[in-house]
């Protein structure tokens, strides 16, 4: 989320910074609240539910209530991080001023790493159900439409993008809950399909909540992590929204109705409708739940709600991928050229970048015979990445307790649980990456992982040696230095 949580400096006597070109503020509160609430409902709950509830049962349910109260604090954390200096340009800001110039390196590209490979899932899942609805059409053939077509998006403005993931997060609210009431019609209605009739006592009456047990129950973590990445598109909107301090912690606080209403609600009509056991991999239960009730057509509709789920993914990641590269190359960790804006105040060179990057998934449909072993693989890929980033997060919030404990004290958002939390939290997570060892693909993807922070690594003793960085630096800390000291002056004054 390197340049995603950028937030406007205000004004200053720095002709420098007042007269740079610098992102507009332009998404209104509705767009706001609609990408927050689009940001919980991923591809991985249209895609990857049919894996996780063949795999962990009706249990599942508990895997995402569970994943999304841990992750709550994770986005509170960063919350208050945000609100204590509304001067911090980013993720990377907060965590090279407070864990050092690595984390800020380290966080940048690894967030731009994260949108990239979930941006690349998102595209092979576009062109999976595109062949589902189209057979004769050629894998390709979406996925460069798709991407053709978000490039022109965000090439307009950034209001462009929040009136798309506006629309796209209401098609995706609009279909969930039309699975809900067609579910409660179905469940009191007593219908009857092959499989028995629909009830909620199907939720308990095939092998109980746990009846793969404990594995079974944990193989429902691997793909249910995924998910909820973009979850924290939340934050993305300070960037570029009016208002941050009124409608982030707004958003923020919504993220456990979120939960409880899209993921849990939803698996737990799912599976009344229709018992787990006809749940499988590589199909989505949202399909397959409104085919079961002979309405073919709202069968079709909801495979296109599924697609449009997708391309508001791929839509963050470009979104995303491009504000980090813009972010990354004003702080002088990524080449000049991607720090240039358009006329329309938007990285029109970083925008290019992330397509071509893009442009990896429809290869990796043709490196394999099946679709669904791309997702699953880079998916894994993904969630370890982004693992790491909620971490970088947690790890900048405990270093803000210790070093600025009087903006903690004088903070009107607060993270609950505070320092505890932060543990609990990471032991979490420790699980997670421990759930990943226990399957081959998983695995696999969680070994080859690494390999990216090798390459971190290895740029990063190059580039810290370069007189250009260091200078970066040092402005970067004077102009935080400056902006603190400014922030402090009504306090000061009020008392």
């Amino acid at each position: 989320m390197e340049f995603l949580l950028t937030i406007q400096r205000p004004p200053s006597s720095d002709s420098h910074r007042a007269d740079s070109p610098h992102l507009e503020r332009q998404l209104s509160n509705r767009h706001i609240q609609l990408i927050a609430i689009g940001g919980a409902i991923g591809t991985g709950l249209f895609m990857g539910s049919g894996k996780t509830i063949s795999a962990a049962g009706p249990s599942v349910i508990f895997v995402y209530m569970i994943i999304g109260f841990m992750l709550f604090f994770v986005m509170r954390a960063m919350g208050e991080l945000l609100l204590s200096n509304l001067n911090y340009k980013s993720f990377s800001d907060f965590a090279a001023d407070l864990l050092g110039p690595w984390a800020g390196f380290f966080t940048g590209w690894t967030y731009w790493f994260c949108w990239v490979i979930t941006g690349i899932a998102d595209v092979i899942a576009i062109a999976g159900y595109s062949k589902e609805l189209w057979p004769s059409l050629p894998l390709w053939v979406p996925g460069l439409i798709t991407i053709g077509i978000l490039l022109l998006l965000n090439l307009a403005t950034v209001k462009a993008f929040g009136e798309t993931e506006f629309w796209f997060a209401l098609i995706k609210i609009v279909a969930i809950a039309a699975l809900i009431i067609v579910g409660l019609f179905m469940i009191f209605s007593g219908f009857q399909s092959d499989a028995g009739p629909a009830s909620f006592t199907n939720l308990w009456s095939h092998g109980g909540f746990f009846p793969n047990e404990f594995m079974g129950f944990v193989a429902g973590f691997q793909i249910a992590v995924f998910a909820f990445v973009g979850i924290e598109l939340v934050g993305t909107t300070a960037a570029e929204a009016k208002d941050p301090e009124k409608n982030l912690p707004k958003a923020i606080n919504s993220i456990p109705i979120r939960v409880l209403l899209f993921y849990v609600g939803a698996l737990i009509i799912l599976m009344s409708v229709t018992p787990w056991t006809q749940f499988a991999a590589g199909h989505s239960p949202f399909i397959a739940m409104f085919s079961l009730a002979g309405l073919g057509a709202a069968a079709t509709i909801v495979n296109l709600v599924v697609l449009s789920s997708a391309m508001s993914s791929a839509n963050s990641g470009i979104y995303s991928t491009s504000r980090m590269v813009y972010g990354l190359a004003k702080e002088g960790d990524a080449p000049a050229v991607f720090g240039a804006l358009s006329g329309r105040k938007v990285p029109r060179n970083a925008l290019f970048l992330s397509c071509v990057l893009l442009l990896s998934g429809v290869v990796l449909m043709y490196a394999g015979q099946d679709i669904g072993k791309a997702f699953d693989m880079v998916t894994t890929v993904s969630a370890v990445c982004f693992v790491f980033v909620w971490s970088i997060i947690l790890a900048s919030y405990l270093a803000f307790r210790k070093r600025r404990p009087h903006l903690h004290d004088s903070s009107a958002f607060k993270m609950p649980g505070g320092v505890v939390m932060v543990w609990v939290v990471f032991a979490f997570f420790a699980f997670v990456l421990w759930t990943l060892t226990t399957q081959p693909d998983t695995f696999a993807a969680l070994l080859a992982t690494p390999l990216w922070f090798v390459i971190l690594g290895v740029a990063w003793s190059i580039l810290r040696r370069r007189p250009a960085h260091l200078v970066r630096y040092e402005e970067f800390q004077a102009e935080l230095e400056k902006d603190a000291k400014r922030a402090e002056e009504p306090e000061l004054a009020k008392k």
